[in-house]
């Protein structure tokens, strides 16, 4: 039975902490947020499936030192700039660590001194840390890395992701510019407050370091998505006229060419305007291979998917920092019967 702790009770992390529930081999024994308004309340309140008899603390410390958990789930931003200590911190306490900072799904390239400070404070306590979630960590690298293990030979790869991102939190919301106005839209790219998909740098990487790849550049481009109608979630609300979501693509080059082509137009609702969803990736090759799967994984269902999935494989592995790549293919750990039958 691994003993699980998750810090963050947004969107995702309370999607994790349900999920965690269901599973025979898995004990959910604290969740740490920083909410006034849910600190001391019963998780199982919250999440409205009755007491449980298991809280909210208000220091992430204080709930490991009380709860020993083998494994924390770390759901609280994308950046490694914000995670980094929060991570460090658990790893020190020699507990496992699972987060779903997008930048930390392949971070050597971005910030090779942080991710050597994380490996290096991981495999001094004997623990191991991932980055993972469904994009990056999933849809736009590691299944293109396992697709390729069906070629002879590959030459270019071309994969999209196109998806709904009403499921996610706040967050996400600001950083895809979603609410903004055009002209706000243009200023939050400039002043980096607006990123839009943050994990092509890290799949691209995790991509070509599989393949043997050494890539040159690599060129983004960020546009909004425009909204011709309201589109409103539990999160926020967008107006006509409003950006509703980002198209962001990247190009990775090898020798003035172009090996990888991702792209990743995400918006709110994108059936308002009959926008279709769905993954695809074309692997240019020995055999060329297609694959399509519409509609896309859904973003928070794959996210919580992810997180908890790999719980076993982070916990029962060689400690330091290790990304999808490194550990076995995922598998869904299915739900057993336990007093909670729900789901996300």
């Amino acid at each position: 039975m691994y003993r699980v702790a998750v810090w963050g009770f947004g969107a995702m992390g309370s999607g994790i902490a349900r999920n965690i529930l269901s599973k025979v081999n898995m004990k959910l024994v604290g969740v740490h947020d920083k909410r006034k308004e849910y600190i001391g309340k019963d998780v199982g309140e919250l999440l409205n499936i009755g007491n449980i008899n298991i809280k909210v603390f208000d220091n992430p410390l204080k709930m490991i030192e009380e709860t020993n958990p083998d494994l924390v789930v770390i759901a609280t931003h994308s950046f490694i700039s914000v995670v980094k200590d929060q991570i460090i911190s658990v790893l020190k306490k020699n507990v496992n660590v699972i987060t779903i900072a997008e930048e930390m799904s392949y971070p050597y390239y971005t910030d090779p001194y942080a991710a050597n400070e994380i490996d290096h404070v991981a495999k001094r306590h004997s623990v191991t840390v991932l980055g993972t979630g469904v994009n990056p960590g999933f849809v736009l690298d590691t299944l293109i890395i396992t697709l390729t293990g069906a070629c002879l030979n590959v030459e270019k790869i071309n994969a999209s992701r196109i998806n709904d991102l009403s499921p996610f939190g706040p967050t996400v919301m600001e950083t895809q510019g979603v609410g903004t106005t055009p002209q706000e839209f243009e200023e939050g790219i400039k002043n980096g407050k607006i990123v839009g998909h943050i994990g092509f740098q890290q799949s691209i990487r995790m991509i070509a370091k599989a393949l043997g790849w050494k890539i040159d550049k690599i060129i983004e481009k960020r546009e909004p998505i425009i909204s011709n109608v309201v589109r409103e979630t539990k999160y926020i609300k967008v107006e006509p006229g409003m950006v509703a979501g980002c198209k962001h693509t990247a190009k990775a080059y090898m020798n003035d060419e172009v090996v990888i082509d991702l792209e990743h137009p995400q918006q709110i609702l994108p059936e308002k305007e009959n926008v279709q969803t769905g993954d695809y990736i074309n692997i240019k090759g020995d055999p060329d291979i297609s694959m399509s799967i519409k509609p896309e994984i859904p973003g928070g269902k794959g996210t919580v998917a992810i997180a908890t999935n790999m719980i076993e494989s982070v916990i029962e592995s060689k400690p330091g920092l290790l990304t999808m790549a490194d550990l076995p293919i995922p598998r869904a750990l299915l739900k057993g019967d336990t007093f909670f039958e729900g789901g996300y």
